[in-house]
């Protein structure tokens, strides 16, 4: 039972490690070739929102602009979650390679 609970704790610190590691990493993905670009942690956490000023009026460009850029950041920042947590703790998480 003891080891079991020193198990869950060394998890619990290891996970918190990879959390700050990963929230020091900065990534970028983009929609409408370039003209909106989206920054994330890490932690998925969104930084910033960069629009061209040229797709501000079209609302469909716009919308679709927006939701390219951010799976384009996510499934980045998803890759470079992976390969921290197999870095610093062996873990292999099958699919976000």
């Amino acid at each position: 039972m003891f080891n079991k609970i020193k198990a869950i704790q060394e998890l619990k610190t290891q996970a918190n490690q990879i959390k700050k590691v990963l929230a020091e990493e900065k990534i970028e993905g983009s929609g409408n070739w370039g003209k909106i670009k989206i920054t994330m942690d890490g932690n998925q956490e969104v930084l910033s929102v960069e629009i061209a000023d040229e797709i501000i009026g079209d609302k469909s460009k716009l919308e679709s602009g927006i939701k390219e850029a951010v799976n384009d950041t996510i499934k980045k920042a998803q890759r470079v979650m992976a390969q921290k947590m197999s870095q610093m703790g062996g873990i292999d998480l099958p699919g976000l390679k």
